[in-house]
Protein backbone atom coordinates (compact mmCIF):
# COMPACT_ATOMS: atom_id res chain seq x y z
CA UNK A 1 0.00 0.00 0.00
CA UNK A 2 1.27 3.50 -0.83
CA UNK A 3 2.56 5.69 1.99
CA UNK A 4 0.25 8.58 2.90
CA UNK A 5 1.62 12.07 2.19
CA UNK A 6 -0.73 13.71 4.66
CA UNK A 7 0.82 12.76 7.96
CA UNK A 8 1.66 14.87 10.98
CA UNK A 9 5.15 16.36 10.79
CA UNK A 10 7.52 18.15 13.17
CA UNK A 11 7.68 21.29 10.98
CA UNK A 12 6.93 24.47 12.91
CA UNK A 13 3.52 25.97 12.10
CA UNK A 14 4.80 29.42 13.13
CA UNK A 15 7.76 29.15 10.74
CA UNK A 16 5.53 27.88 7.93
CA UNK A 17 3.06 30.76 8.33
CA UNK A 18 5.85 33.33 8.71
CA UNK A 19 7.26 32.18 5.34
CA UNK A 20 3.98 32.95 3.49
CA UNK A 21 4.94 35.83 1.20
CA UNK A 22 1.46 37.33 0.74
CA UNK A 23 0.78 39.44 3.87
CA UNK A 24 -3.01 39.16 3.58
CA UNK A 25 -2.83 35.36 3.25
CA UNK A 26 -0.39 35.22 6.18
CA UNK A 27 -2.71 37.37 8.36
CA UNK A 28 -5.77 35.34 7.27
CA UNK A 29 -3.91 32.12 8.14
CA UNK A 30 -3.18 33.42 11.64
CA UNK A 31 -6.88 34.26 12.10
CA UNK A 32 -7.98 30.83 10.87
CA UNK A 33 -5.50 29.23 13.27
CA UNK A 34 -7.09 31.20 16.13
CA UNK A 35 -10.61 30.15 15.06
CA UNK A 36 -9.76 26.47 14.61
CA UNK A 37 -7.78 26.31 17.85
CA UNK A 38 -10.66 27.94 19.77
CA UNK A 39 -13.22 25.58 18.20
CA UNK A 40 -11.20 22.38 18.63
CA UNK A 41 -9.10 23.00 21.72
CA UNK A 42 -6.07 21.57 19.89
CA UNK A 43 -2.79 23.27 19.01
CA UNK A 44 -1.97 23.50 15.30
CA UNK A 45 0.36 20.94 13.72
CA UNK A 46 1.70 20.65 10.20
CA UNK A 47 0.33 17.73 8.18
CA UNK A 48 2.32 17.03 5.07
CA UNK A 49 4.08 19.99 3.50
CA UNK A 50 1.23 22.53 3.52
CA UNK A 51 -1.77 21.56 5.68
CA UNK A 52 -2.26 23.05 9.14
CA UNK A 53 -4.34 20.63 11.20
CA UNK A 54 -5.89 20.46 14.65
CA UNK A 55 -6.28 17.22 16.58
CA UNK A 56 -6.46 13.88 14.80
CA UNK A 57 -8.67 10.87 14.26
CA UNK A 58 -8.10 7.40 12.92
CA UNK A 59 -10.17 6.11 10.00
CA UNK A 60 -10.48 2.67 8.47
CA UNK A 61 -12.44 1.97 5.30
CA UNK A 62 -14.11 -1.30 4.38
CA UNK A 63 -11.39 -1.73 1.75
CA UNK A 64 -8.86 -1.97 4.58
CA UNK A 65 -7.29 1.41 3.81
CA UNK A 66 -6.67 3.29 7.05
CA UNK A 67 -4.80 6.26 8.41
CA UNK A 68 -4.87 9.34 10.56
CA UNK A 69 -6.10 12.80 9.61
CA UNK A 70 -6.58 16.12 11.39
CA UNK A 71 -10.03 16.79 12.85
CA UNK A 72 -10.04 20.34 11.44
CA UNK A 73 -7.58 21.62 8.85
CA UNK A 74 -6.80 24.25 6.25
CA UNK A 75 -4.09 25.01 3.76
CA UNK A 76 -2.98 28.51 2.72
CA UNK A 77 -2.43 27.71 -0.95
CA UNK A 78 -1.33 30.32 -3.47
CA UNK A 79 -4.69 30.45 -5.27
CA UNK A 80 -6.94 30.19 -2.19
CA UNK A 81 -7.30 29.25 1.44
CA UNK A 82 -8.53 25.65 1.44
CA UNK A 83 -10.74 24.55 4.36
CA UNK A 84 -11.00 20.83 5.08
CA UNK A 85 -14.21 20.28 7.03
CA UNK A 86 -16.48 17.30 7.73
CA UNK A 87 -19.90 18.76 6.91
CA UNK A 88 -23.05 16.78 6.24
CA UNK A 89 -24.91 17.65 3.01
CA UNK A 90 -27.72 19.35 4.97
CA UNK A 91 -25.19 21.54 6.78
CA UNK A 92 -23.54 22.51 3.50
CA UNK A 93 -26.86 23.34 1.84
CA UNK A 94 -27.95 25.49 4.79
CA UNK A 95 -24.71 27.33 5.59
CA UNK A 96 -22.79 27.75 2.34
CA UNK A 97 -25.31 30.14 0.73
CA UNK A 98 -24.81 32.46 3.76
CA UNK A 99 -21.03 31.93 3.91
CA UNK A 100 -19.89 34.49 1.35
CA UNK A 101 -17.71 34.25 -1.73
CA UNK A 102 -16.30 30.72 -2.06
CA UNK A 103 -15.95 27.66 -4.28
CA UNK A 104 -16.41 24.06 -3.22
CA UNK A 105 -15.62 20.50 -4.09
CA UNK A 106 -16.98 17.45 -2.30
CA UNK A 107 -14.64 17.81 0.67
CA UNK A 108 -13.04 21.25 0.37
CA UNK A 109 -14.12 24.87 0.59
CA UNK A 110 -11.96 27.46 -1.19
CA UNK A 111 -11.90 31.15 -0.22
CA UNK A 112 -9.62 33.86 -1.58
CA UNK A 113 -9.56 35.91 1.64
CA UNK A 114 -11.32 35.97 5.01
CA UNK A 115 -12.85 39.35 4.23
CA UNK A 116 -14.93 37.56 1.53
CA UNK A 117 -16.73 35.34 4.06
CA UNK A 118 -18.84 35.53 7.21
CA UNK A 119 -16.59 34.31 10.02
CA UNK A 120 -19.66 33.74 12.22
CA UNK A 121 -20.85 31.15 9.69
CA UNK A 122 -17.32 29.71 9.61
CA UNK A 123 -17.44 29.27 13.40
CA UNK A 124 -20.76 27.40 13.05
CA UNK A 125 -19.25 25.21 10.34
CA UNK A 126 -16.24 24.41 12.54
CA UNK A 127 -18.51 23.31 15.41
CA UNK A 128 -20.63 21.17 13.09
CA UNK A 129 -17.54 19.66 11.49
CA UNK A 130 -16.20 18.64 14.91
CA UNK A 131 -19.57 17.12 15.85
CA UNK A 132 -19.88 15.24 12.55
CA UNK A 133 -16.32 13.97 12.77
CA UNK A 134 -16.88 12.62 16.31
CA UNK A 135 -20.02 10.82 15.13
CA UNK A 136 -18.29 9.28 12.10
CA UNK A 137 -15.04 8.39 13.87
CA UNK A 138 -15.62 7.95 17.60
CA UNK A 139 -12.34 7.52 19.44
Amino acid sequence: MAKLKTTETKVSVAAYVKAIEDKEKRDDSLKIIELMKAASGFDPKMWGPSIIGFGSYHYKYESGHEGDMPVLAFSPRKAALVLYLCLEPDNRETLLPKFGKHKTTKGCIYVKRLSDIDTGILKQMLKLSLKNNKQKYPQ
